[in-house]
């Protein structure tokens, strides 16, 4: 969201999933899109069978290899140094769009001048990447007519993420690939209401719609709505920040709601140090997770099933979702949880339903305008901005102007990895997703069909380490981090490159993320996740 705000003025996915019908060339990266997003994965397929073709960037041989019209494999780490060979190549060959950058962004010869440092032979030597296939790649993007970039956190989850956007979106604009159909920058979403999450506030410092906190205007507005003053116009501490602060005993007390940190957050030896610091944790999830059997209060709440509200999605998308079932015991639909713990702090909130929440998200958040309960139960869902009820929804984004007028071209070095393979930890560890789990398994997990499918978690080792290290298929081997270890079966697959492994987050039993670096990103303060450096040994 950091790096397309500062580079288009808004931090969605540009474009529609519809749209991916349509595309010419889909330009994938940091996506292992059949597993994280496996009906998208299907879109891509069949439009590639149709006769798209498919750009893949990744260093393992996913699923959408096979279907790919080029796939490139390049070093762990070296997005931004990839993607700005790219940009250099299109330039020298004078393929980029000279009328829309002339007409519709700023900022183009501090582009010009740094990515003209990233010739061919320099980033071959970076990325691993021969000369003729970057030209390739490069030369493929730029003469489709409609090219869509697609990309997931396997660009966002590195020290270098919002970097490594802001390239994705420059060489977006250098193209003319963005503000019309089938084309874009399309991040694909973790969660399946994560972009509703960010939409509502659920960011350290913004308020609904992405009201900065810090705006008089913005505050006066939602201080006059809630008959309060005083509300914070310095906004507040990410994820990352708040562990930190619990581990020095800055921060006391902590209210998680449906996130699993003690498997899902790098690093666990220290976030169980944070949340063991509090004075006090609160915990409002559907099963009792690992978070969930440390906190001082557990507060049961209704799952998808049983409560009725909207979801906003990957493309923008307001849907209305209705209760199918009672929520059991005392679980509540999250809304009445918060609802009830702000009345007992003296906040007035007495909402009847999601319908009167929705009312006031109406009046208080522009591009949710027009997204009215009633439009939602007569249609297929509204996609944002929509600002009146008048309004259709907005497709695609960035259409004649970009929302911060002229988009901003962002020039971004270079930067290594966090941390890197030296003599000790001689291996590159990357983790993801696989198609039969989901996050921590809390409840995909539970579910006797995906368990037997995938029931343990494995880790991924190339042929040639794995006969020099002496292990096969099944055995037991362990993996260890500068801050921990972890055991669990190999499985031997030319899928990865040589001097990297591959797992899963998803077991509790082999959490990985006990191995993983809490290194972040400076701006967005995400997490290093997608790499560490291993050692890997076979247990006798």
């Amino acid at each position: 969201m950091a790096g397309l705000a500062a580079a288009f003025g808004s931090g969605a996915m540009t474009n529609s999933i519809n749209e991916f019908d349509d595309a010419d060339l889909f330009f994938i990266i940091g996506s292992n899109t059949t597993a994280q997003h496996p009906l998208i994965g299907s879109r891509i397929i069949n439009a590639v069978e149709r006769g798209s073709k498919l750009i893949l960037f990744d260093p393992r041989e996913i699923p959408l290899a096979q279907f790919a019209t080029l796939h490139l494999r390049q070093n762990f780490g070296t997005d931004v140094a990839l993607l700005n060979g790219i940009m250099n190549i299109i330039i020298q060959e004078d393929l980029h769009d000279r009328l829309y950058v002339e007409g519709r962004t700023e900022g183009f010869e501090e582009l010009k001048k740094l990515v003209g440092r990233y010739t061919p032979k320099v980033v071959e030597q970076i990325t691993g990447i021969r000369s003729s296939e970057l030209y390739r790649a490069a030369v493929m993007y730029a003469q489709a007519d409609k090219a869509m970039i697609i990309y997931a956190m396997g660009i966002t989850q590195h020290v270098t993420g919002t970097d490594n956007v802001k390239t994705l979106a420059n060489l977006a604009m250098l193209t003319g690939h963005v503000g019309r159909p089938s084309t874009g920058v399309n991040p694909l979403r973790g969660q399946n209401n994560v972009q509703g999450a960010c939409d509502m506030g659920g960011l350290p410092g913004v308020f609904t719609g992405y009201q900065r906190v810090g705006d008089p205007a913005a505050v006066k507005k939602f201080e006059d709505a809630w008959s309060v003053s005083g509300l914070n116009t310095k906004g507040g501490l990410t994820i990352t920040g708040m562990m930190e602060a619990a581990h020095k005993g800055t921060l006391k007390a902590m209210y998680i709601m449906g996130e699993n940190p003690l498997v899902s957050d790098p690093d666990i030896t220290h976030v169980e140090q944070a949340l063991s610091n509090l004075d006090f944790l609160v915990v409002q999830d559907i099963f009792l997770s690992d978070t969930a059997a440390l906190a001082d209060v557990v507060l049961p709440a209704a799952s998808f099933a049983e409560k009725e509200g909207t979801y906003s999605n990957t493309e923008r998308r307001v849907q209305l979702a209705r209760a199918a079932v009672p929520p059991p015991g005392q679980a509540r639909s999250d809304w009445e949880i918060i609802a009830g713990l702000c009345s007992r702090l003296g906040l007035a909130a007495d909402y009847r339903g999601p319908a009167d929440i929705m009312k006031e998200i109406n009046a208080l958040t522009p591009s949710y305008g027009g997204i009215t309960y009633s439009r939602l139960s007569a249609g297929h869902g509204l996609q944002w901005p929509c600002p009146n009820v008048d309004h259709p929804g907005t497709v695609f984004l960035h259409r004649e102007q970009f929302t911060k007028g002229k988009g901003s071209f962002l020039p971004c070095e270079f930067k290594p990895a966090a941390e890197t393979p030296d003599d000790e930890y001689d291996f590159t560890l990357t983790t993801g997703r696989i198609y039969f789990q989901y996050h921590t398994g809390t409840m995909t997990r539970r579910i006797d069909l995906l368990e037997r499918e995938a029931p343990e978690p494995l880790v991924e080792i190339n042929p040639e380490d794995a006969k020099k290290l002496g292990i096969r298929s099944n055995d037991l081997v362990e993996l260890e981090s500068r801050r921990g270890s972890i055991q669990l079966k190999a499985e031997v697959t030319p899928r990865v490159p040589k001097r990297v492994l591959f797992t899963t987050f998803h077991f509790r039993e082999a959490p990985v993320n006990r191995l993983t670096n809490s290194a972040f990103d400076p701006v967005a303060e995400i997490p290093e996740l997608k790499g560490c450096s291993v050692k890997i040994r076979r247990c006798s």
